[in-house]
């Protein structure tokens, strides 16, 4: 979690910055179809391409075009509102993924986990603190994104059981490469030198931050793992703050301090998870 943590603060700048110049179309299928590239050597160390093959492909396929929605409209939102606005209506996504990973996996929810979820809400309500008929699309997108975020990810925990890591994120990199193809044929335009870096940069973190993800809720519960991510909330921003000159107040702050509440509650009231051999 902590890797993945640190490629999505890189992201969210990465993001900001391509946008500058290329459609969000375009952007998600570079960063596909580098991101293949990436994982090529930890495909060749997990047995090749026949070690890909899957017995799921409907939920791989549901799964990943969901999350290629979401994405759309989180790169979206990045262009409308500031970086740490994005990223706290984000934070919406726990309420779904706990409710799906208790409802369709099984997994218990305590009064710990219920806790760690509810401060994490209220600490992301008290950084955006909306306002009453001033909701703008920017926000709007964000949610929706954030709904489809949390559904991915329950569905993504519900791969784990029989899918290695390794193969989750190559069936992501197959079917969003496909999805986005035609798209990004209509709006095509040849990047820039810097953004180019920008390009690889997002390739590298939306692809690895994945990784590191899966690996995690390999080892935990989704609802242990994901209140964890409520720390990307006032990191993110924090780097608004220093990179884009928007605004860290004391409610920004004053969340920051109820969502680590929060994850330090979920985490000391969490039996340890004893580590998978040959995962």
């Amino acid at each position: 979690m902590a890797g993945w943590l640190a490629l999505m603060l890189i992201l969210v700048v990465a993001g900001r910055e391509a946008t500058r110049e290329l459609n969000v179309f375009q952007i998600m299928e570079l960063r596909s179809v580098i991101a293949f590239f990436m994982l090529y050597p930890l495909i060749r160390i997990n047995g090749g391409f026949a070690a890909m093959k899957t017995s799921r492909p409907l939920q791989h396929i549901g799964r990943n075009l969901i999350h290629y929605g979401a994405q759309l409209g989180w790169f979206f939102a990045l262009t409308l509102i500031p970086l740490g606005q994005v990223v706290a209506i984000e934070f919406t996504m726990p309420i779904w993924t706990a409710i799906l990973a208790a409802s369709f996996l099984g997994e218990r929810m305590t009064v710990w986990k219920i806790s760690a979820i509810v401060l994490g809400v209220v600490g992301v309500i008290i950084i955006v603190r909306p306002v009453t008929g001033e909701i703008n699309q920017g926000q709007l997108i964000a949610l929706a994104a954030a709904v489809g975020f949390g559904i991915s990810v329950a569905m993504m925990k519900s791969l784990t059981r029989t899918e290695s890591t390794v193969a989750i994120i190559f069936w992501m990199l197959v079917i969003q490469s496909t999805a986005g193809f035609f798209p990004t044929l209509y709006v095509w335009i040849w990047p820039s030198a810097e953004i180019w870096g920008w390009i690889v940069v997002i390739a590298f973190c939306g692809t690895f931050s994945h990784y590191c993800m899966a690996r995690a809720m390999l080892y935990a519960d989704a609802t242990v793992v994901l209140p964890m991510d409520f720390l990307r909330v006032p990191l993110t921003a924090t780097v608004g703050w220093l990179v884009y000159s928007e605004r860290l107040d004391l409610f920004t702050v004053l969340g920051a301090m109820l969502i680590l509440t929060g994850n330090l509650l979920n985490l000391k009231a969490t039996d340890p998870v004893p580590a998978r051999v040959g995962t």
